[in-house]
């Protein structure tokens, strides 16, 4: 008999930043690393023989926390990775679900009906997960295995391996991440003796828990959409939204709206929609720097009633995608000495100081780039 270990991966930017994630590559969050050292204490006593895993960065990123400590190879498969998701990819949830919610529907709870142009099927999906433990079991009689992969792609292994029907599994639950299943093996048939368990996790870790003290918005909830900041009453909320907390920031350069509207115009700027309201804003300045592998942000701002609820870490995932793709490795902000709420946030997001600029301004800094395995 063989035991087949399956994993989900740790958090990643995508969960975090409320970012369709199929398979776009993305790195590990702050809680995704704390996340696989959590993992990796639960598998310290389990005798593992060989450990698999998808070869998108986040599943193998959280396979290492099997693999290293066992001093065991890392067999990366393109076949054990997430489902394609086609137009989707790298589109916020939130946008997701305001041009279409009625697949966004069938992608939680019916993915028999799920249609996306580009996307591939879940059938698909199921078919070659099902191969791809087949042949790792063949490869490993006998023995025990940990495979780590992705959420839809295990809901739909692990539903099919319970005997479900593509339309029973839209009815299954969503794992947590680094949730662990186990599946025996013997000849051709299957058993799973428990599956999505997380009792690893504690303090926050689990997504299903308490929302965390900067009250991170659960990983299933939809999100924000962005769109540029065009338009008058675009520009006049914007105006508001800064001007209303310009004095609390903690910087000696008096407000002028004129001045941040014609930046505005100069830089790529994004209004962060919930439903039909603005409730944020995020500034780049692509510019600056760039040579010192940095991107900055020069603005970002959160509407005061909108506050606390778990929305504002999602502007930095629009900083992410945008930088990401021109090379850059590292986020750069300013922030006044005086702009202690600011300054808690950012760090509980893995921004570090990194000295301070010609007038006294802190700058903070966080790393986005993809770590070597």
């Amino acid at each position: 008999m063989t035991r087949v270990y399956l994993i989900r991966h740790a958090e990643a930017e995508g969960n975090l930043y409320r970012v369709a994630q199929g398979q776009y590559n993305s790195i590990l969050t702050q809680r995704g690393q704390q996340q696989v050292q959590a993992l990796e204490a639960r598998f310290q006593d389990v005798p593992v023989d060989a450990v698999y895993a998808s070869d998108l960065y986040r599943a193998s990123a959280t396979a290492c926390a099997v693999s290293r400590p066992k001093g065991l190879p890392l067999h990366r498969r393109q076949d054990l990775r997430e489902i394609c998701i086609g137009e989707w990819e790298e589109k916020t949830w939130g946008e997701i679900e305001r041009t279409e919610p009625e697949q966004l529907v069938n992608f939680t709870h019916h993915l028999e009906r799920w249609q996306v142009a580009g996307a591939e099927s879940p059938y698909a999906v199921r078919e070659r997960m099902l191969h791809a433990l087949r042949e790792i079991v063949a490869e490993n009689p006998d023995r025990t295995v940990a495979i780590v992969s992705h959420g839809c792609a295990l809901r739909i292994l692990l539903g099919t391996l319970q005997g479900f029907s593509m339309e029973e599994i839209g009815k299954t639950p969503h794992g947590d991440n680094t949730g662990v299943s186990l599946v025996e093996a013997e000849g051709d048939q299957f058993r799973v003796v428990f599956r999505d368990d997380n009792t690893h996790l504690a303090g926050g870790l689990s997504i299903f828990g308490k929302k965390t003290a900067n009250r991170r918005a659960n990983a299933l909830e939809p999100g924000l959409y962005f769109q540029p900041m065009e338009g008058a009453a675009l520009s006049e909320w914007m105006a508001s939204c800064v001007g209303a907390d310009w004095a609390s920031c903690g910087t000696a350069q008096p407000y002028d709206p004129a001045l941040l509207k014609r930046e505005a115009g100069q830089r790529p700027t994004l209004a962060a929609i919930a439903g039909e309201t603005p409730v944020g804003l995020i500034q780049l300045h692509p510019d600056k720097e760039a040579e010192e592998g940095c991107g900055w942000i020069s603005l970002y701002c959160m509407d005061r009633p909108f506050r606390g609820q778990g929305l504002g870490i999602q502007l930095l995932g629009q900083a992410v995608r945008y930088y990401r793709p021109l090379g850059r490795e590292r986020l750069r902000l300013r922030l006044g000495r005086g702009n202690q709420a600011a300054a808690r946030f950012f760090s509980a997001y893995g921004f570090a100081p990194a000295g301070e600029d010609g007038s006294g301004r802190l700058i903070l800094e966080k790393s986005i780039g993809f770590a070597p395995l």
